[in-house]
């Protein structure tokens, strides 16, 4: 295999030009606006812990190593399979979770978009990822293993793409470190991540990863950004428009098509058609979870799962609990037990039998047997609570 690119010009331009960018620039200051709104609104953590998990399966099942949503579930339990090649695909959407957690935590605020374009952070978020899997995991194809946070050594091509030359990856990060990294805050920041979301997928950087470190990237600028706060992510949407992200993917590849199409190496139509594309993805996003966390439409969904589990399922859930669990998903807070139960309006004994239905059937949590409860969020309520989120968990929980 011969490597064609050896120099950080081959694959400018790294933004569309100010011409180019106007309508991009109108679209992501959309984003801004209903992603800071929807930012500020408290929700339950384990509304967070659930949309990790989901983040977690919707980047695997891009690359074709997704689990099945109650896997994760027995997998963050340490419940493994037997299986090696299924408990290997566990380890990896563990590892995920994991580290989106602990990394978003270590690039938190304004400041810290500027480190997230360093070199060191995109070997950060490999090693991160990556290092949290055993050694038996990082073989990939052909006998080729991965280091966690090693460039790669080795050219490599994807599709028709030929990756820059291993020896000159650090070059072209530098030179992409450079460029997005000192774009200004606000609606220019949002166009540079989605185009910083391809060009680091273009150099390749990484043996093996590439794809998962790109996206978490992304999901990480818009964290520090202030815009997602963990309520959303353009995952869900890449992993739901799969085809058509692998194919703009694949034709911002392309090399300019004529005297029209920038002055770069590289197409700008493609790049302005991918950046547009990705800010859709997270436009759509963002309304999709407004909707979801309405106040009034929550409610009324809390009410069909209680009811769905008092009238269905017989499982001693009762509708009484129907205030109590809105009044915990709109504050994001703890209650003492006899706190909550005093909001039933039952006997304390028909309470504390309500209570314990409800710790058992996941629609409250608890860190120990008389600990304060907080709400919880059940895959096989999925359906009731939030609707379409995450279809392959609804239809997973169930079957």
């Amino acid at each position: 295999m011969t490597a064609i690119y050896n120099s950080p010009h081959q694959f400018e331009p790294l933004l569309p030009s100010d011409a180019r960018q106007e309508a991009l620039l109108s679209k992501a200051g959309d984003l801004v606006r209903a992603a800071t709104a929807l930012a500020g609104q408290r929700v339950p953590p384990e509304l967070h812990v659930l949309l990790r998990s989901m983040n977690s399966y919707y980047t695997n099942r891009i690359e074709g190593q997704h689990t099945r949503p109650h896997e994760i579930e027995q997998a963050l339990r340490k419940d493994f399979s037997a299986n090696q090649e299924l408990a290997a695909k566990q380890r990896l959407a563990v590892a995920h979770i994991e580290a989106e957690a602990a990394l978003e935590q270590r690039y938190s605020g304004e400041a810290a978009v500027a480190t997230l374009y360093s070199p060191q952070a995109v070997q950060d978020v490999h090693r991160e990822l990556f290092g949290r899997l055993p050694a038996q995991d990082w073989e990939v194809n052909q006998g080729q293993t991965v280091v966690p946070g090693q460039w790669r050594d080795k050219e490599v091509s994807v599709g028709q793409h030929i990756a820059p030359a291993a020896a000159h990856v650090p070059e072209f990060l530098a030179r992409w470190a450079q460029r997005y990294g000192s774009v200004r805050r606000g609606e220019a920041a949002l166009v540079a991540m989605a185009c910083a979301h391809h060009r680091l997928g273009w150099i390749h950087p990484f043996m093996d990863g590439n794809g998962r470190v790109m996206r978490l990237h992304t999901h990480l600028v818009l964290h520090a950004l202030g815009l997602s706060n963990g309520l959303w992510s353009p995952l869900r949407g890449f992993a739901r428009s799969q085809e058509r992200y692998y194919l703009l993917l694949a034709e911002s590849d392309h090399t300019r098509r004529g005297d029209l199409d920038g002055r770069g190496n590289l197409s700008e139509q493609a790049l302005v058609a991918w950046a547009d594309y990705v800010l859709d993805i997270c436009l759509d996003q963002v309304a999709f979870m407004q909707q979801m966390l309405d106040f009034d439409a929550i409610k009324q969904r809390i009410e069909g799962a209680l009811v769905y589990e008092g009238t269905v399922n017989k499982s001693g859930v009762r509708i009484e609990s129907l205030r109590a669990l809105h009044y915990l998903f709109l504050s994001g807070e703890e209650l003492g037990r006899g706190e909550f139960k005093s909001m039933l309006g039952l006997s304390d004994r028909i309470a504390t039998d309500a209570l314990g239905a409800l710790v058992k059937r996941g629609f409250l949590r608890s860190d120990s047997p008389q600990g304060k409860v907080r709400l919880g969020l059940p895959q096989h309520a999925l359906r009731f609570l939030f609707p379409k989120l995450w279809p392959e968990a609804e239809a997973d929980a169930v079957a």
